[in-house]
C-alpha cells in the first residue's frame, strides 16, 4: 500500500498536475517504509521494498516510455521494464544504504541520511554513462511554483531536491506524536514552514530585483507533422515547403529577428534543394533561421557518422561558415544503443537508418545574432543542466532548445519535457526560446515564466518577446556543488559502514 500511494504521490507532483504541495510529501511513503524497515532491522527487507518502490514509483512517472518507443520498435516494452528495473536497482541500493547507516550510527538523523542518498542517487542516475536519464529529479516537481525554486541560482535544482526530502521526512516524523511528542510535532512543522517562508521571501525579492534585458522578437514553428507522414519519402518535400510557408506568413504578421524550426524539422539530411529554399527564406526576410536535421562527417577511413543536428541560415542565408550543432546527450536506445559503439549499429540490417546509431557532438558552439549570442539544445537536452551552465559560463546570451515531441503523444510526456526549462532558465538566468514539433512551444523568461504556449498536438506559429538577463548566478560559477557534497557525503556513509565492518572482524 506504500508502495503504490508513493507511485501516485509522485506522479501526480509533476506535469501535467499543478499540485506543487505534493512535492512536499511526494515521498512521504518511503519515509514511512524505512522507518519501519529500520524498526524491524530488516535490511534485507530494505533491499527488497527499496528496488519494487523504485520499479513502482518510477514506473508510474515514466509510463508515456511504451508510447514513446513503439514508434521505434514493438519491443518497446522491454526497454521500458529496463528504465524502472535499473531505477529499482538505484532505489533498493539507496534503501539499504538508509537503514544500514542508522541501525549502525542512531545518531545520525534521518532527516539527514535520506535527503543526502536521495540527492545523492538522483546525480547518479543522471551520470551513468550511456544510459544517463536525469528525466525528473524530485526538484523539478516545483516547476509549477518558479517563486518557490528562485534560489536554484543558488543551489540548482539538486539543491531543491535536497530541500525537499528533508521536507518530506521532517512532515513525516512530525505526524508521529508517540516519537517526537506535542513539541516535536510543533518544532518539526514550523521549521518546515519557516524554510517555505525562507524560500517564498527569497524568490519573491528575487522577481522584483532582477534585472531583466529585452532582447527582441523569435518566431516559433510548430508544424505538427505526423511521426510516420514526417518521415515517408514521398512526403519530404512538402514538409519542408510547409516550413517556409509557415515562416513567410509568420513574418507577414511583423519583424522577427531570429526564426526557429524544432528538431529534424528538415525530414533527413540538407540536401541542395531544401538548402536553396532555407536559405532563400532567410535571405528574402532579412531572418536568421535555426532548423533541426541530420548532419553527416566523412571519416578518414571513408565511412561517415551522423548527428541529429541544428543547423543556423543567418540573415544572408548562409549557413557554412557556422558550425553544426551535433547533439551531445542522445536518448538510450533510439538515439544511441547503450555501450555499443555507434560505428557497428549503423550497418545492423532490421536496425533503421538514423535508429540507435547517431554520433556523439562534441562541440558547443555559440551563434551570433542581433538578439544576442545562444546556444542550442535538441529535445531532452533540456534535462541536463551542465550543457545550460557550460553554454552561460562560454558567453551565451540566451538558450535555443528545439524539440520533436510527436512520439509522445497525449501523456504526460510532453508536459514534463518542457518543465525541465523552468529550473534552466532559473540555474543561469538565461531566456529560453522553445520551438517543438506538436507542441509545447514557448519562451521562458530568466525567473522561470513562461508566455506564448501552444497547444498540443496543433499547427501553430508564435512571435513572443524574449527577455534575458546579463546575471551570471552563483550556480554557474561554482557548478553543481550540491551534487558534489551529497555524493562525497554518500561515500563517506559507505566508507563507514565499510571501516565498521573491518572493526568488527579484526576486533573479533
Amino acid at each position: 500500500m506504500l508502495v503504490a500511494l508513493g507511485a501516485l504521490l509522485l506522479a501526480a507532483s509533476y506535469p501535467p498536475f499543478h499540485l506543487p504541495f505534493l512535492s512536499f510529501v511526494a515521498i512521504a511513503p518511503a519515509v514511512v517504509l524505512l522507518r519501519r524497515l529500520e524498526l524491524r532491522q530488516d535490511t534485507r527487507g530494505a533491499l527488497r521494498w527499496g528496488f519494487w518502490y523504485g520499479f513502482v514509483t518510477q514506473g508510474a512517472v515514466l509510463y508515456w516510455l511504451v508510447v514513446a518507443l513503439w514508434h521505434f520498435t514493438p519491443f518497446s516494452a522491454l526497454g521500458y521494464l529496463a528504465t524502472i528495473a535499473l531505477f529499482g536497482l538505484w532505489h533498493a541500493l539507496l534503501f539499504w544504504l538508509v537503514v544500514r547507516v542508522r541501525l549502525r550510527f542512531p545518531v545520525l538523523p534521518l532527516w539527514v541520511a535520506l535527503p543526502v542518498a536521495w540527492t545523492a542517487v538522483e546525480w547518479a542516475v543522471g551520470h551513468q554513462g550511456d544510459i544517463r536519464f536525469p528525466w525528473l529529479g524530485l526538484g523539478t516537481s516545483l516547476a509549477d511554483a518558479p517563486v518557490l525554486v528562485q534560489w536554484a541560482d543558488i543551489a540548482g535544482a539538486r539543491g531543491v531536491t535536497l530541500w525537499l526530502g528533508w521536507c518530506n521526512v521532517m512532515l513525516v516524523e512530525a505526524a508521529d506524536s508517540r516519537a517526537v511528542g506535542q513539541s516535536g510535532i510543533v518544532r518539526r512543522f514550523a521549521l518546515v514552514l519557516a524554510t517555505i517562508v525562507a524560500a517564498w521571501g527569497y524568490g519573491a525579492w528575487r522577481i522584483r530585483t532582477l534585472p531583466l534585458r529585452e532582447l527582441g522578437t523569435v518566431g516559433l514553428i510548430q508544424p505538427n507533422e505526423g511521426f510516420r507522414e514526417k518521415w515517408d519519402p514521398r512526403h519530404a518535400d512538402s514538409v519542408v515547403a510547409k516550413l517556409v510557408t509557415m515562416s513567410r506568413d509568420l513574418e507577414a504578421r511583423g519583424p522577427l529577428d531570429l526564426m526557429i524550426w524544432p528538431e529534424a524539422a528538415i525530414p533527413g539530411y540538407l540536401r541542395p534543394a531544401w538548402d536553396s529554399a532555407v536559405a532563400r527564406s532567410a535571405r528574402e526576410s532579412r531572418t536568421p533561421i535555426l532548423t533541426g536535421g541530420i548532419y553527416a562527417e566523412d571519416r578518414p577511413d571513408g565511412s561517415y557518422e551522423y548527428f541529429n543536428a541544428a543547423f543556423y541560415f543567418d540573415s544572408s542565408g548562409a549557413w557554412r561558415r557556422y558550425p553544426v550543432y551535433e547533439k551531445r546527450y542522445l536518448v538510450p536506445v533510439v538515439e544511441r544503443v547503450p555501450f555499443v559503439p555507434a560505428r557497428l549499429m549503423q550497418g545492423v540490417p532490421g536496425i533503421g537508418h538514423w535508429s540507435g546509431g547517431f554520433g556523439r557532438g562534441r562541440s558547443l558552439p555559440l551563434y551570433p545574432s542581433t538578439l544576442g549570442r545562444f546556444g542550442v539544445a535538441i529535445c531532452y537536452e533540456s534535462a541536463f543542466e551542465e550543457l545550460a551552465r557550460a553554454y552561460r559560463r562560454a558567453g551565451a546570451d540566451f538558450l535555443v532548445n528545439i524539440t520533436n515531441d510527436a512520439w509522445y503523444g497525449r501523456t504526460a510526456g510532453p508536459y514534463q519535457h518542457v518543465s525541465h526549462l523552468v529550473l534552466r532558465a532559473i540555474e543561469t538566468r538565461m531566456g529560453i526560446a522553445r520551438a517543438a514539433n506538436d507542441g509545447i512551444s514557448e519562451v521562458v523568461d530568466p525567473l522561470g515564466h513562461s508566455a506564448a504556449e501552444t497547444g498540443l498536438e496543433r499547427e501553430a506559429t508564435v512571435s513572443a518577446r524574449l527577455r534575458t538577463s546579463d546575471v551570471v548566478p552563483l550556480y554557474t560559477r561554482l557548478g553543481d556543488w550540491v551534487g558534489t557534497l551529497v555524493v562525497l557525503t554518500t561515500l563517506g556513509f559507505a566508507g563507514l559502514l565499510l571501516v565498521d565492518k573491518w572493526r568488527s572482524r579484526h576486533l573479533s
